[in-house]
């Protein structure tokens, strides 16, 4: 064992002439290595790594192995140090039977980059096996009239070593009548006894010798043949082959039964001395009997199992021709069958796969596996072609070595558009018929964060009723995104502004997870009508990508003002006043003018007139809608002096409010009502001053907050592309109060807050709180937007 390993260690020697082929990613490499049959399991053959020049600390990241194929099992790589070890007690007679050179090639492959080395081990021969013969003991008959020189073949030994360890010679016992002689052939040795000095049967009938087969091996093994001559009397002519060889050529898969050749032998003698029975030679190979048959009468040779070019090229047959003579005499011949390759192997497709799954921004030339292909077959029958399917965004780039390529990348990838491909490969050979295989790659392409979140419309477009409840959602925004998983998941938030006067961020939250938007504090139309912000939706892809909304925000009113007094109004500040009349008016006489104020617009804003109290129903009046108290008949001397007005003013929102006014009406003589109206006409002037300053301070901050408005909705239907702009109604007489006119579009529909009079056609928007009108669209197509004027006593009814 100790001589062995001293052997094993001295043949463990590594041929490296690497040759390096830089093709795309991948570097070929070719490796050396001899290591001796039946060495123990997990004895150093070489260190792959080292001699590749890798770093031994990457191994493992890198996934350094050895690619599955024929007899891979034999070795193992230790991917600690990038030794490569015996895996499994090896038989080199067993693997490499009758090759000169026994040789196990590897693939290694490591990957990141990507790296395939061929590693090629050749298994060397020792002596571990003696030389034996067929049988024990061979029986000859030989005629005692056999001439000196006569050469009888014996039995071959065979020693399944491979060169100087098969067997070297033959050695014969010790005799005076025969001789060793050996002739050497292409595969081994056969050994044939010459005759020395003729035989005479009656001085000894039979001579047993013993035949030695030594082979090559220090020290030398032997196996022996015991020998047993037995001498017969004369049949002096022996069988003649018509020739020594015969060279003929079979199909590949020929049936069987076919006729491969017919012998032909001839004797001179006569009787059974001529009579000629063919056989195979003694040594022939188990193999040749199990292919072919041979008729021992007609010499006819038939094919009798699987013809296979792949698995043996030539048969060499030995073939006998004896006759029945007694002594038999033999002829020996040799039939040589050269088998044809016919086309009867499709090609093989190996795909050695980096990774089934590529990002989809990988770009052009990205190498996804690596293809090799191989045909049994040999000269056309084994040359290949590969193709793929032109469908795909992919490409086959053939390597510098025969029969390889590379799956590269030949466009740019979309997952959101394809995810998944089939790729079909073709491999057709050059024979006749043409044999293909087809192999499909399954390839699944990866997410990366392309797309940015899409909100479904922008703007939004958001009509919220004032007074909304802090802390209530009042709006929800969502967008998608056509990415996947973390790339998908989208969070939101709201653009801040620089916390300025009119800034309403400040007051909005969103949930960063689902968009709800909430209020922080309740909206008053009085003093807010419109307002914008915008809503960020941001992916949590790396870089996370972001796309913003604009929400336009319109304020609805809602009827929270009750109605104010402004005339009468006493100096204490309560809605109260006093009226004297002559007593001689007529009827239909303006008495005074209640004027009132509500903050609300529309139906919220529209206000009625309706006396409460009154001490007598026929004498005054009340228009509804003016507020103007008038004498219903002239008065008589019966009528009292005093009267009490109560006037209750509300408006018309859906829970209507309301405030009263108290007028004390004083009947006097024509004489005390001229002076009277001198006196009170300058305390009317100053009255009327303070009425008139109130009302224009009412009036200016109304008209500003309308102004804004108006700016709001030019510049929003400028800025968008939609039919989204701002009508407005023809100018209409109304009667009473109209407080505020406003109006929006949208679509085919347009919202108008009026009072106190609907358009004939208009219809109240359900849940609008009788605020909101919906008008049919009469403007004509060429006809421009414009506002409707209103005059500060269509805003607040005041008496004249």
């Amino acid at each position: 064992m100790g001589e062995r390993g001293q052997r094993r260690r001295g043949s463990c020697w590594w041929v490296a002439g690497i040759s390096l082929l830089c093709f795309v990613e991948l570097i070929l490499a070719q490796l050396r290595y001899s290591v001796p049959e039946e060495v123990q399991v997990g004895s150093s053959v070489g260190n792959v790594a080292k001699d590749l020049g890798l770093d031994i600390s990457s191994l493992t990241g890198r996934r350094f192995r050895i690619v599955s194929g024929p007899n891979h099992a034999l070795f193992q790589l230790n991917q600690n140090n990038g030794v490569l070890y015996v895996g499994k007690i090896m038989d080199r007679e067993e693997l490499c039977d009758g090759t000169k050179v026994c040789l196990i090639n590897l693939k290694v492959v490591v990957e990141n980059p990507l790296e395939i080395h061929y590693v090629g081990v050749e298994i060397t021969d020792v002596n571990d096996h003696s030389p034996t013969f067929p049988d024990t003991a061979q029986r000859l008959q030989i005629a005692e009239n056999t001439p000196p020189g006569t050469r009888f073949q014996i039995h071959a030994a065979r020693d399944p070593d491979f060169g100087t360890q098969s067997v070297r010679l033959y050695k014969l016992s010790p005799n005076d009548f025969f001789d060793i002689e050996v002739r050497d052939s292409e595969e081994d040795k056969i050994p044939f006894i010459v005759l020395k000095k003729p035989l005479d049967r009656e001085q000894k009938v039979e001579h047993r010798l013993v035949l030695t087969a030594l082979d090559g091996g220090s020290p030398s093994k032997s196996g022996n043949l015991n020998l047993t001559i037995t001498v017969l009397d004369a049949n002096d002519n022996r069988p003649v082959f018509s020739k020594d060889v015969y060279t003929v050529s079979l199909d590949e898969n020929a049936p069987i039964g076919t006729l491969v050749i017919k012998l032909n032998a001839t004797d001179l003698d006569e009787g059974s001395n001529s009579e000629i029975e063919y056989s195979f030679g003694k040594t022939q190979k188990k193999k040749v009997h199990d292919t072919f048959e041979l008729d021992s009468v007609t010499g006819e040779i038939r094919v009798k199992g699987k013809i296979d070019f792949e698995e043996t090229e030539l048969y060499r047959l030995d073939l006998q021709a004896s006759d029945k003579g007694q002594p038999p005499w033999t002829a020996e011949s040799r039939v040589v069958i050269k088998i044809k390759d016919v086309n009867d192997n499709k090609p093989e497709i190996e795909v050695t796969s980096l990774s089934n799954l590529i990002p989809e921004n990988s770009k052009p030339g990205t190498v996804i596996s690596l293809i090799s292909v191989t045909d049994r077959d040999s000269g056309l029958n084994g040359k290949v072609i590969c193709k793929m399917s032109d469908d795909v965004p992919f490409d086959l780039t053939p390597s510098i070595e025969e029969n390889m390529y590379s799956l590269v990348t030949k466009g740019r990838l979309d997952r959101e558009t394809v995810s998944h491909y089939d790729i079909t490969i073709t491999a057709t050979d050059c024979g006749e018929p043409r044999l293909s295989t087809v192999k499909t790659l399954s390839v699944q392409v990866s997410d990366v964060n392309d797309n940015i979140p899409v909100f479904s419309q922008n703007p939004f477009e958001l009509y919220l009723v004032e007074n909304n409840t802090p802390g209530a959602s009042i709006f929800s925004v969502s967008a998608s995104d056509n990415d996947l998983n973390e790339n998908a998941a989208i969070t939101y938030h709201i653009v801040r502004g620089d916390g300025q006067q009119g800034d309403m961020t400040s007051f909005l939250n969103v949930n960063s997870e689902n968009g709800q938007i909430t209020a922080l504090k309740n909206f008053d139309f009085e003093t807010l009508k419109t307002f914008q912000f915008q809503v960020v939706a941001t992916d949590s892809g790396a870089p996370s990508l972001s796309s913003n909304v604009t929400v336009n925000v319109f304020i609805l009113d809602q009827n929270d003002n009750a109605p104010v007094i402004l005339y009468p109004l006493s100096s204490n500040g309560s809605a109260e006043g006093v009226e004297e009349i002559p007593r001689n008016v007529n009827a239909g006489h303006l008495v005074t003018k209640v004027r009132a104020y509500d903050a609300d617009i529309g139906y919220n804003g529209w206000l009625l007139f309706s006396l409460q109290e009154l001490t007598d129903h026929s004498l005054f009046g009340l228009d509804r809608y003016t507020g103007q108290i008038r004498t219903l008949r002239s008065f008589t001397e019966t009528d009292e002096a005093e009267h009490k007005l109560v006037i209750l003013v509300k408006d018309n929102g859906n829970v209507s409010l309301s405030a009263t006014a108290t007028v004390i009406v004083k009947l006097v003589e024509p004489k005390e009502a001229f002076a009277a109206s001198d006196v009170k006409s300058a305390a009317k002037v100053d009255d009327d001053d303070n009425v008139t300053f109130y009302l224009m301070i009412t009036l200016g901050s109304v008209s500003v907050l309308f102004l804004i408005s108006i700016i709001v909705l030019i510049a929003m239907q400028c800025s968008k592309s939609t039919d989204y702009t701002s009508k407005y109604l023809q100018e209409t007489n109304y009667d009473g109060t109209l407080c505020h006119s406003i109006q929006y579009r949208s679509g085919d529909k347009r919202y108008m807050l009026v009072g106190p009079r609907m358009s004939i056609g208009s219809t109240i928007v359900p849940g609008s709180h009788a605020n909101t009108l919906v008008l049919p669209d009469r403007r004509r197509t060429s006809e421009e937007s414009r506002f409707v004027q209103v005059d500060s006593e269509e805003t607040v009814p005041a008496t004249e």
